[in-house]
Order: structure tokens, then sequence, then C-alpha cells
């Protein structure tokens, strides 16, 4: 009994760019998550005003750090299919 995959995987066209793409998301992830760290270190006593319908500015920008987290996922998702596809239709062209 062979155990091997069960798709047939060739060359990836696109992994440079999508390796690109995913370092400027992780960056841009990365500063403002620090900025909420910074906040919390320095000014902790900022994270209890109230900003918006009575919830506090850990509460938001924390809950708005995940949103922000899923969406950068599914835009990666989407640029890397995009990625994939282009290179892939150039490479059956040639």
């Amino acid at each position: 009994m062979l155990h091997e995959p069960a798709a047939e995987v060739g060359i990836e066209n696109a992994s440079k760019k999508k390796a690109s793409l995913g370092v400027w998301f992780f960056f841009l992830y990365l500063f403002f998550y620090a900025g909420f760290v910074v906040i919390g270190v320095l000014n902790y006593e900022l994270l209890a005003t109230e900003v918006f319908a009575g919830l506090n500015l850990a509460l938001v920008y924390g809950m708005g750090l995940i949103v922000f987290a899923v969406l950068l996922g599914i835009l990666y998702n989407f640029f890397c299919s995009r990625y994939e596809d282009d290179l892939n239709t150039k490479e059956e062209k040639v």
C-alpha cells in the first residue's frame, strides 16, 4: 500500500510573490499589535477610556485586531489565488 499525495504537486510559480505578501501582511499586523502593546505598557489608563457604546478602548482595539487578522487572512487568500491563476495561465501560454 503506497502513501502518496492525493493530488499531483507541480512547480509553484507564485511562491515568491505569496511569501512577499505574507511578510508584508505580517509587518502590517505587527505594527497595529505593537501599538496595542505600547498603549498597554506606557499608558494603560488610556485602555479604560470609553470609546464606543459603553465599551472601553481595550475591548474595541482587541476585537479590532481580531477582525483585522481575519480580514488580512481573507485578503491573503484572495491575492494568492489571483497570483497562482495569473502565473499558471502565463505558463500554459508559453
